[in-house]
Parts: structure tokens; C-alpha cells; sequence
């Protein structure tokens, strides 16, 4: 198979960027040419890119992902971005709905003099994220929210969490890579999209000391409840946005 085959397959798969997938998939697959058509027969079936080649770009690192994890997706940068300038030296940070641990790894490899904790309820994630970790000082941890976080109540300095925030009934109409190949625990956010938002932001209540702040991740339909939830839970909050991102967050201080 040539490269120029692997770039017209791909092309009449509807893979807009063709050139650079099948790049990247040969890259991934080496010299082994039955690697390289397997690699891309399961790109063709509809695994996103990441998955089939093990990688996701993020914030300039490249973040090991795996098959039934979340993807993270470049939007999320921001939130990495607003975690790396709020927290204080030598600071704690707690990176809650985690998935494979890119905002703890992004954040843990610009501030190496900050404290990074990982939590997620997916043993799953948490395995894969934990190996990324390790390499930039960090941990990954098993938690329902801050369940298994208590004794760093009150005291971290920052929270970020980028939970699923999807509306229950919007699922079937997400990108077929998405909706047939990453969880839907991690996809789905309830009736209103809010919940797992109420959930992290309670959280970030709990586990954050004075000044601390938390950084949650929305869509620009949610934004305006995303703030109202925040003000609720004791916070102070004002929205960020990153058009180049096309990224929406809420930052709420305590």
C-alpha cells in the first residue's frame, strides 16, 4: 500500500484531513506494512485517529490515549492553560473527571513545583493516565468526584475539570467516532448537560482552600448555568472564552 492509496482511501472515508491521518498513521504502524493497513482499516471503521494511533496532541506533549477512554480534545487546552498561570508556587492542583490525565500532565510538565492529583471514577482512565503521570511527578487516583480526596479538603489551590457536559438526548447526534467509540460516561452530562458540572463544582467547593479557584470546562449554550451553578456553590465566577479554541470555560474563586 502507498502512501497516495492510504490518502484517497481516507479521502472517500470522509477523513477531511487525509494527507496529515495517513502521515500520522504511518508514522504509528513503522516500516511493517501489515501494521500499517491494519492501523488503517480500523481508522476506516471509524476509531478516531488518537485511538488507532495511540497519541493525542496536547498542549504540546503527546498524550498516550487508549480504546474506551476519552479523547481529550484541543479546546480543553485552555482550562491546562488557566491552571499553569492561577496556581501559586509550590501549589496544589487537583485535575477532577480526568480521563487520560492530559490537563494534570500539562500542568505537572509547565510547573514542576507544583503538586498535580489526578481523580477519575474509571479505573480505565485512571490506569492510563497514572503510566503519563508518572513521568512528569504526578498521580492518578480512583474517585467519585472528590470522594476518595478528603483529607485535601481545604486545601488545594486549584481545581480543574473538564466534565462531560453533553445533554443526554444530544448524544446520537455527536460525530460517529465519538458516539460509537469513547464512553458514554464521559460523553454524557444529563438532561440539561449541567450535571456532572453541579457535581465538580460542589467538589471544587469542598476541596479548595482560601483563594483557591476552580476552572470548569462548558459549551457556550451551557455557560451562562455553568455560572449560576458556580455562584451557588460559594464561588465567585466570571466566563472565559478562546475563540481560536473554540473554548468556553467558567473560572470560580473562593
Amino acid at each position: 500500500m502507498t502512501s497516495d492509496d492510504a490518502v484517497e482511501r481516507l479521502r472517500a472515508a470522509g477523513c477531511v484531513f487525509a494527507d496529515e491521518e495517513a502521515r500520522l498513521i504511518a508514522e504509528a504502524a513503522g516500516a511493517d506494512a501489515g501494521t500499517r493497513e491494519a492501523l488503517l482499516r480500523r481508522r476506516l471503521a471509524g476509531e478516531p485517529l488518537e485511538v488507532v494511533v495511540g497519541w493525542a496532541e496536547f498542549a504540546g506533549l503527546r498524550i498516550p490515549v487508549a480504546p474506551g477512554v476519552f479523547v481529550p480534545r484541543r479546546r480543553t487546552e485552555l482550562l491546562a492553560r488557566l491552571a499553569i498561570a492561577r496556581t501559586p508556587r509550590a501549589g496544589t492542583v487537583v485535575d477532577l473527571c480526568c480521563g487520560s490525565g492530559a490537563i494534570a500532565a500539562a500542568v505537572a510538565h509547565a510547573r514542576p513545583d507544583v503538586t498535580v492529583i489526578a481523580a477519575d471514577i474509571d479505573p480505565r482512565a485512571v490506569a492510563l493516565a497514572s503510566g503519563t503521570l508518572a513521568a512528569y511527578g504526578a498521580t492518578a487516583v480512583v474517585s467519585d468526584m472528590d470522594g476518595a480526596l478528603g483529607a485535601l479538603h481545604g486545601r488545594v489551590d486549584l481545581v480543574a475539570s473538564c466534565p462531560p457536559y453533553v445533554p443526554s438526548a444530544r448524544i446520537a447526534l455527536m460525530p460517529r467516532e465519538a458516539r460509537e467509540h469513547e464512553p458514554r460516561i464521559a460523553l454524557d452530562g444529563g438532561l440539561d448537560g449541567a450535571d456532572l458540572q453541579r457535581e465538580s463544582l460542589a467538589a471544587a467547593a469542598r476541596l479548595l482552600g482560601t483563594g483557591g479557584v476552580a476552572v470548569v470546562e462548558t459549551s457556550e449554550d451551557l455557560a451562562s448555568l455553568t455560572l449560576q451553578m458556580a455562584e451557588a456553590a460559594g464561588l465567585v465566577a466570571v466566563v472565559e472564552r478562546d475563540a481560536d479554541l473554540g473554548a468556553t470555560a467558567v473560572v470560580a474563586s473562593r
